[in-house]
Parts: structure tokens; C-alpha cells; sequence
């Protein structure tokens, strides 16, 4: 069992996270209360980019996972001395 994050969910709870999570989730993993949450996201204040789906609030999870320092995420790298076929252009 991975050690709790300094959040409400350990770190392999938000590792298995889908891509896009709803707020009440972010708001647990950042040990934020449910009213607290939707009172930022609400005046656009939430740490992280909130979007708003109808009547629903979504938070993107890498956003989320890059505030707590989580998974390394960041832009991929491709692999030095890969040779032809990279894609890229000179």
C-alpha cells in the first residue's frame, strides 16, 4: 500500500485517476470541503482550471496532479539518438 499523499488520496489513488476528474474528487484529493470547492470553482478561484460542463464541474487531472508534485507529469520527451522516423523536422 503507497503512503498517503499530502493530499486525501494516496498516490497511487490519483496515478488510477481517470483523465478528467469531477470536483468533488479534486476537492478530496486536495482536503478541500465540498462547500469550499464549489465556492471557488464558482468564482474561479479553485488552484487548478475547472470546466464547466452544464451543470457539472470537471477538473482536468494533470493539472491537478502537477500542483501536488505528483507522477512526474509534464510534456514527453522523445528518446535521444532515436534516429529516422521521429516525426520532427530539421
Amino acid at each position: 500500500m503507497a503512503a498517503p499523499s499530502s493530499g486525501g488520496m494516496t498516490v497511487d489513488e490519483l496515478l488510477a485517476l481517470p483523465v478528467a476528474i469531477d470536483l468533488d474528487t479534486a476537492n478530496r484529493a486536495l482536503c478541500i470541503g465540498r462547500s469550499t470547492g464549489y465556492g471557488l470553482a464558482k468564482t474561479g478561484q479553485y488552484p487548478v482550471t475547472v470546466l464547466r460542463l452544464g451543470n457539472a464541474y470537471r477538473v482536468v487531472t494533470s493539472d491537478l496532479l502537477k500542483l501536488l508534485g505528483v507522477g512526474g507529469v509534464g510534456p514527453v520527451r522523445p528518446p535521444v539518438g532515436t534516429g529516422e522516423g521521429h516525426g520532427l523536422c530539421a
